[in-house]
């Protein structure tokens, strides 16, 4: 009986991670760079230097910095507004109209209003290739599932390479490499690299399938808690003259004490409705910093209208990215990352190694057993 499990733990180790294991080592190879997207993207031009200005210069009001966006790109809809979280400056996103995903997005510093930068997107065009090619294969949404279900092989491949992994560590010490033969050399090291990684690899597996499941958490939550928020003006048109928009934000952040502004979505918008301004806060504390709380303020007379917290589905979401690549605790934090994501590549390179010769030649169980794998 125990045998017969042990062969089935080795069959669902063995398949799921053939399946995974060339998927995985194109997204270790482009999550490498992604983990330092910020520095990347600064290098390429993408996030541009602000104006070097006086202490104590004020910055310039919200509304000027949407008069300044508008007047930039009059033919377009202005549907999004974001202050970046490191330097004093905004971007404003542009599209065709109010309702279709963003085509430009314009960088305005925030002391002086000058047009920083104005392009089709806010990371340069390698990085956005890349984080393009990592979360969906350059097919969009079916790219992002197609990933979605090569995590959760991944994450299949890592809980069964533990499972196997425990009786045939009790035969050896921990982390025992043995050079008797080429083979027991690259098992030994697949083995150990693999059980000493394996929490981090399980957190990056499960965290990497929930956010192949963004477009379904934006659009359920749009379709039930947003629909709910904005059902009385549900009729209401977009108000012909808009209130303040930096009022809409002295109001919000007034409402929720200890945050800041996250995003601004436009009136009309499908982030803020036909009648409001969607003003999305986040806190302060590096966790409640990667969390949203809508705020609706009518766009007619600045009001507030509805605030709720978001619901746990969306939280969890929100924890999923930032544990992904690991850009929550600075640089010590991705250098910890990326030498992680290294020890994988070897992981996922011996896993091949081990597994080729066995085709070859076939088998029996408890020869199989020999060559355990985990986390490939």
């Amino acid at each position: 009986m125990r045998a017969r499990s042990a062969g089935v733990w080795i069959g669902v180790h063995k398949w799921t991670s053939l399946i995974a294991t060339l998927f995985l080592f194109m997204l270790c190879l482009t999550g490498l760079p992604l983990i330092f997207h910020d520095e990347l993207d600064h290098a390429l031009g993408a996030r541009p230097t602000p104006d070097v200005v006086a202490p104590g210069t004020p910055m310039l009001s919200l509304d000027r910095i949407i008069e300044i966006a508008k007047a930039h790109k009059p033919n377009e809809a202005l549907t999004f507004i974001v202050p970046d979280d490191d330097d004093p400056v905004w971007r404003a996103s542009f599209a065709p109209k109010l309702t279709q995903d963003t085509t430009a997005v314009v960088t305005i510093d925030g002391h002086t209003g000058r047009i920083l930068r104005s392009a089709d997107s806010t990371r340069s065009a390698t990085m956005r290739f890349i984080k393009d090619l990592h979360t969906e294969m350059l097919l969009e949404e079916p790219g992002m599932l197609f990933l979605g279900f090569i995590g959760l092989c991944f994450v299949a491949s890592i809980v069964s390479g533990i499972v196997v992994y425990g009786p045939f560590m009790r035969r050896i010490d921990f982390a025992t490499i043995r050079n008797r033969t080429r083979k027991l050399y690259w098992l030994d090291i697949h083995n150990v690299g693999g059980i000493v990684i394996a929490a981090w690899m399980l957190v990056v597996g499960v965290t990497g399938v929930i956010n192949t499941l963004s477009n379904q958490v934006a659009r359920h939550w749009q379709s039930t808690e947003l629909v709910q928020m904005i059902a009385p003006w549900r009729n209401a048109p977009v108000p012909a003259k808009l209130s303040s928009a930096q009022a809409a934000l002295d109001t919000a952040l007034a409402a929720s004490p200890g945050t800041k502004l996250s995003t601004l979505a436009m009136p009309g918008t499908p982030f803020a409705g036909g009648h409001h301004y969607g003003v999305y806060l986040n806190g302060n504390t590096p966790l409640t910093s990667r969390l949203l709380k809508p705020v609706l303020i009518n766009a007619e007379d600045g009001t507030l209208s509805e605030s709720r917290e978001m619901p746990l589905y969306v939280t969890a979401f929100f924890i999923s990215k930032p544990l992904h690549f690991g850009d929550y605790g600075g640089m010590p934090l991705k250098i910890i990352w990326a030498v992680l994501d290294v020890i994988t590549l070897i992981v996922l390179w011996t896993g091949i190694h081990l597994w080729l010769p066995m085709r070859r030649r076939p088998t029996s169980l408890g020869a199989s057993a020999e060559h355990l794998t985990v986390g490939q």
